[in-house]
């Protein structure tokens, strides 16, 4: 016996039939015997799913150190404490320590995607064993049982069936299917995508009705699910690009560190003679310095201000540096159902003897009119024929539409309920009042057809048949080829047609025969049905287009519907479509060319989206992908921005994603870009503020390492500068307006680095005129015979003057910041001020604090030098701006 955890290749079982698949398995239609049952669960294992090991907090919480600026700050520590400078070696490891809490903040819940996918399996399955009906847990299901389906079963394992009475299993969650899928026993074709496997049951999906028996032919990993969920467990999520790029600014700032801290070093104590001791300390003021270690929390709180503007456009962030990665995005790789559409069923066209007719209206609301091609409108006034037809969908129908809260909403299957929707916007309503059901001929895949009886008051006997045009029209006596080339132009627009014929009856007819719909019918006219689109869609579509950044759609629909959808939100006049098996057919090398070069991309695998990502990555892409099911989980997690669906989405499509649209509406995403771009900015801004803060730190030290004199600044006072002053005025960067050009710039690209010429040139320009006030203020204080305490709070009392006037220049890196307008601020500019002045002030003046940091209080004259150093250093730059825009006009 061969089976699911053997080696070889897998049996394509949905190709067999039922007699080779019983066969293969050793089984038979009354189940396994219980011991057989047993040695098989021995075998094959429980039918469970594999759960990745989750790291602890403590681990997630250790990792946060693995970081070479936050090593370099714990070796400075060190060899502070082997100096003897506690007091110094407690305050740095309180800054790291306070940097490990921010991070571990920052990382949030673990990741739980592999857990909601387990979670799909059923607990407990009804099955035959020996002949007889058992209840058994999920996990003691075995390849070779023989599972018995019932509407509102999960499925519990993979199966093929070998009996399907009218069944029909919601598959959306794996296969992407708005629709639930009619399933039958006849074998399909071996290289039938997932979604066309109608001859097999998929663990996790749902009976949504009918009745059948199914053959276990893959458990626990083995399944179509659990092959996603060892995917998931396989796949690494990428980096964001502000991660990617901080990381090698990290590694570049280390570098020149190092070199420069040793280099300061063997100057120091072999040319100009400085004790080790003595030098020691200054290598770790040096070092503290040249750390921006507010970055860390200004990036964090710059992430989390933008995390809740994106919550007011209904895009909610799981991981914070997921809402900077969205500026980035130069591709998006979006579902078509329900984000590009409405996801709800809609008769659009229909085709009738009389003529054709456009039905308008959205969703399930029975509101909407009834026009002619020439868009006249004649609800009123309806031919016989469409009242007739509009009769007859309201009659052969088993769905019923309810209003609540949130609208109309459809009881049943969603197409039959658009079929209801417009027997009501055409006057049907009653219908079923006056033609009352007597019998039916449900719909079954083998015929695929449905039937149904109706006695009006008098007895009359009406037979409705409503099925797939290629079924209707030949029992129809009156059907033409106008009929049959109107079902071809329907398809065509990417709409399903659903044909719909009646015939009278003898008086008081009291059951329906299939023979009683063969023949003799008369053809009333066809619907066409399709899930429209959004109405913001295609301006949302257009603006991603304007910003650089393609939209490529991918869906589990036929090539032709998704081609007409494409069309519609303007994706591409004439848009590219591959279906999923030819993309993963192509050869590896081949792909990313093809991915590049389609807009649409049909029928597509749970692992055929995997790898149309990594292809568009291989490209150099920055992408997001869109979806909401298990199917979609792995290519949300392996995809630079994965987003979910909040409303339809499965709970392991929302884990597996860094963003969970909660209306899942594609223009959400737009404007989820636009400010991902705008934080972007604003991170950029306050990068370029707090770099030079160090530059001209840095520089200082090293000027007084180089010459042989007294540090201006001592290293406690620089982390306070660093992680008080700074970060203070740079969090109200965080709350700059967005840029009017953020969403006309191109992408940015995948290599940029966090810093280009222009802002180098910014970032030095600055540091030199930070350390030439710094000094300035130190050497003017020493030569008027204060102490060195004074001195120092000078230095520093200059430098927060500084960069306080700085902070007014950098919220505009080229345009004037003099205009009243412009040089007023926002409210967190005037409120970050007013924080450093109280805590400066403290600085000075409070006893704790100047035994800590080894201060003194000021008087007028030396604070006033210190604020006209920073209107100096703000006057200059405004120069520097404004002979860059002569220069060098945009």
């Amino acid at each position: 016996m061969s089976g699911p955890g053997d080696a070889g290749p897998r049996p394509a079982w949905h190709a067999l039939t039922v007699a080779e698949a019983l066969s293969a398995l050793q089984a038979t239609r009354s189940g396994l015997e219980a011991a057989e049952a047993e040695a098989r669960l021995a075998r094959f294992g429980p039918n469970a799913l594999t759960r990745a090991p989750q790291r602890t907090a403590l681990a997630r919480f250790a990792a946060q150190f693995a970081n070479l600026l936050i090593l370099v700050l714990i070796a400075a520590a060190l060899i502070a404490t082997i100096v003897g400078d506690l007091k110094d070696a407690a305050v740095i490891l309180l800054v790291v320590v306070a940097n490990a809490v921010i991070g571990f903040i920052q990382e949030g819940r673990a990741e739980r995607a592999l857990a909601a996918i387990s979670g799909m399996l059923a607990p407990a399955a009804t099955v035959l064993r020996a002949g007889r009906r058992r209840t058994v847990p999920a996990e003691q299901i075995v390849p070779g049982d023989i599972v018995v389906l019932e509407p509102g079963d999960r499925v519990p394992a993979d199966l093929r069936l070998i009996e399907a009475r009218a069944l029909t299993i919601e598959e959306a969650a794996l296969t992407g299917e708005a629709v639930p899928s009619a399933k039958h026993t006849e074998p399909v074709a071996a290289e039938a995508a997932l979604a066309d496997r109608a001859s097999l049951a998929f663990a996790g999906t749902i009976v949504a009705a009918g009745a059948g028996l199914g053959l276990v032919v893959a458990t626990g990993d083995d399944t179509e699910v659990g092959r996603i969920g060892r995917a998931m467990r396989e796949t690494a999520a990428p980096t964001t690009p502000l991660v990617r790029r901080m990381g090698e600014f990290a590694k570049q700032l280390t570098v020149v560190m190092l070199a420069v801290g040793l280099a300061a070093f063997a100057w120091g104590v072999w040319v100009v003679g400085i004790p080790v001791a003595e030098m020691a300390l200054a290598a770790v003021a040096l070092f503290v310095a040249a750390i921006p270690e507010g970055l860390a929390a200004i990036l964090t709180v710059t992430l989390a201000i933008g995390v809740q503007r994106m919550a007011a456009r209904n895009a909610i962030v799981r991981r914070l540096p997921a809402v900077e990665a969205l500026g980035s995005v130069d591709v998006i790789c979006t579902d078509k159902t329900g984000t590009l559409t409405a996801n709800a069923m809609t008769v659009r066209a229909l085709a009738t003897p009389d003529g054709l007719y456009t039905v308008t209206g959205e969703g399930y609301a029975p509101r909407g009119a009834i026009e002619t091609a020439a868009g006249e409108d004649v609800t009123f006034a309806l031919s016989d024929r469409v009242a007739r037809l509009a009769r007859a969908a309201v009659l052969c129908n088993d769905a019923a539409l309810e209003e609540g809260a949130e609208g109309w909403t459809v009881a049943g299957d969603p197409m039959e309920g658009a079929l209801l929707a417009f027997g009501f916007k055409a006057g049907a309503e009653g219908a079923r009042e006056a033609w009352p059901r007597r019998d039916v001929i449900p719909f079954d895949p083998a015929h695929r057809f449905m039937a149904t009886l109706h006695h009006d008051s008098e007895g009359t006997a009406l037979a409705v048949l409503k099925g797939a045009p290629e079924v209707v029209l030949p029992r129809c006596v009156d059907a033409t080829e106008d009929a049959r080339a109107a079902v071809a132009a329907l398809a065509a627009e990417g709409m399903r047609v659903i044909a719909f014929a009646e015939r009278a009856l003898p008086h008081r007819t009291a059951a329906l025969d299939a023979e009683d719909v063969a023949q003799d019918m008369t053809f009333l006219g066809l619907c066409g049905l399709i899930d429209p689109p959004r109405p913001e869609a295609a301006a949302a579509v257009a603006d991603c287009r304007a910003a650089g950044i393609r939209v490529k759609m991918i869906t589990g629909d036929h090539a032709e519907t998704a081609a007409a959808i494409a069309r519609a939100v303007g994706i591409a006049e004439a848009p590219v479509v591959i279906e999923g098996k030819a993309f993963e057919a192509a050869a590896e090398s081949d792909r990313p060319a093809l991915a590049e070069r389609c807009d649409v991309f049909a029928r597509v695998s749970p692992l055929g989206k995997l790898e149309l990502v990594e292809a568009l990555q291989a490209r150099g892409h920055i992408v997001a992908m869109t979806g909401d099911g298990v199917n979609d989980a792995v290519a949300l997690k392996r995809a630079d921005i994965g987003v979910a669906m909040g409303r339809g989405g499965t709970e392991a499509a929302r884990q597996a994603a860094e963003m969970v649209l909660a209306d899942d509406n594609f223009a959400t995403i737009a404007a989820a870009v636009r400010e991902g771009r705008h934080i972007y900015d604003n991170l950029r801004k306050a990068i370029l503020f707090l770099l030079p803060v160090n530059g001209g730190e840095c520089l200082a030290v090293l000027a007084a390492i180089l010459a042989g004199v007294t540090m201006p600044i001592t290293p406690l006072q620089i982390l306070w500068v660093n992680m008080v002053s700074s970060a203070i005025l740079a969090m109200s960067l965080a709350f700059e307006p967005e840029e009017p050009d953020v969403m006309a710039r191109p992408p940015r690209p995948r290599d940029e680095s966090l810093l280009d010429r222009f802002l180098v040139w910014r970032i030095v320009l600055v540091s030199v005129l930070f350390v030439s006030g710094i000094t300035f203020a130190f050497h003017v204080m020493l030569s008027a015979g204060a102490s060195l305490e004074a001195a120092r709070t000078t230095a520093v009392c200059a430098l927060v003057a500084m960069e306080t006037w700085y902070l007014f220049s950098v919220r505009f890196l080229r345009a004037p910041s003099l205009t009243l307008k412009r040089a007023f601020g926002t409210k967190a500019v005037w409120v970050s001020l007013a924080g450093v002045f109280a805590s400066q002030a403290l600085f000075v003046w409070a006893p704790p604090l100047q035994a800590l940091f080894s201060t003194e209080g000021l008087g007028p004259a030396p604070l006033a030098m210190t604020a006209a150093l920073g209107a100096v250093v703000f006057l200059v730059l405004e120069a520097e701006k404004a002979l860059l825009r002569r220069s060098f006009p945009r």
